[in-house]
């Protein structure tokens, strides 16, 4: 099928890009205010909701992240300031290092994985975060990072945390937020909300090259997806990134954590109901 061909108006199915649209306004706030794609609530929307095989919703998924990231970077910049994150700019660019190798990867490895090995790998993910974080919101104390300040290990570690995170995005369809904000937290001790804009700009080559990948195996040919999903779930998911964005300089931290930890348990949770 050659791309973006062979599909009329007639076709689409109003009803599904409606529901698209709905359910990507909210999953778009939780995005910008956390610094996430969205992508880790909108998988189970996209399985157990659109009716979409788990790969097929791996590679929208994809392409909806994108467009939140694209969307959601530039308004954090506006309403948080971006100093904070000048002094950790090696992390980011050795994280982005590792991840863009994997992501490029990922996508092949993504064809050899069943549909419900797909759903069991991102539900222990999910849970382990999640449970993770909500701890995190009630001794914020605690996450002075992993490593030093000074260690000469926080490059090579961020590379080999890159690797993991790259073969998260690609393979799950993710932006990689659910894990590189946990990672800047934990191992690095980088308070949320900087964390949450670093997720973005790691996520943004992150995800541009899983989606490269994709398309060049031949992803997004039947072009209806594309209209009846993926634009009405950019759309939405823009208008929540922007009401999210704006709203992330008056939330606490630790709501943040408490916040994004429930979500993950949550959206886990709905996909191994969904893998049954």
């Amino acid at each position: 099928m050659p791309f973006l061909s062979g599909t009329t108006v007639q076709q689409l199915t109003p009803q599904k890009s409606w529901l698209a649209f709905l359910y990507s306004v909210p999953i778009g706030v939780l995005g910008g205010l956390m610094g996430l794609g969205g992508a880790e609530y909108r998988l189970p929307v996209l399985v157990a909701v659109l009716k979409y095989t788990p790969h097929q919703a791996v590679q929208l998924n994809l392409a909806v992240s994108l467009i939140t990231i694209l969307v959601s970077l530039p308004i954090r910049a506006v309403a948080l300031s971006l100093t904070p994150i000048l002094p950790i700019l090696p992390i980011i660019f050795s994280l982005i290092a590792g991840a863009v190798i994997t992501a490029f990867y990922g996508a092949t490895l993504a064809k050899r994985l069943s549909s419900r090995q797909l759903a069991q790998t991102i539900m222990v993910l999910l849970v382990a975060i999640g449970v993770a974080l909500v701890v995190e919101a009630f001794l914020p104390q605690l996450s002075s990072g992993w490593l030093a300040a000074d260690s000469n290990w926080r490059i090579p570690t961020g590379i080999v945390f890159g690797l993991g995170i790259g073969l998260v995005s690609s393979l799950l369809g993710v932006a990689g937020g659910e894990v590189i904000i946990p990672t800047l937290i934990f191992a690095f001790g980088v308070d949320i909300k900087t964390a949450g804009t670093a997720s973005l700009m790691i996520s943004l080559p992150t995800v541009a090259t899983g989606l490269v990948r994709y398309a060049a195996q031949g992803a997004f040919q039947d072009r209806r997806p594309l209209v009846e999903t993926v634009m009405p779930m950019g759309i939405g998911s823009m208008m929540g990134a922007l009401i999210g964005g704006l709203l992330v300089g008056i939330v606490s931290t630790s709501l943040l954590k408490l916040m994004l930890g429930i979500i993950l348990v949550g959206s886990a949770l709905k996909i191994f109901h969904h893998s049954k």
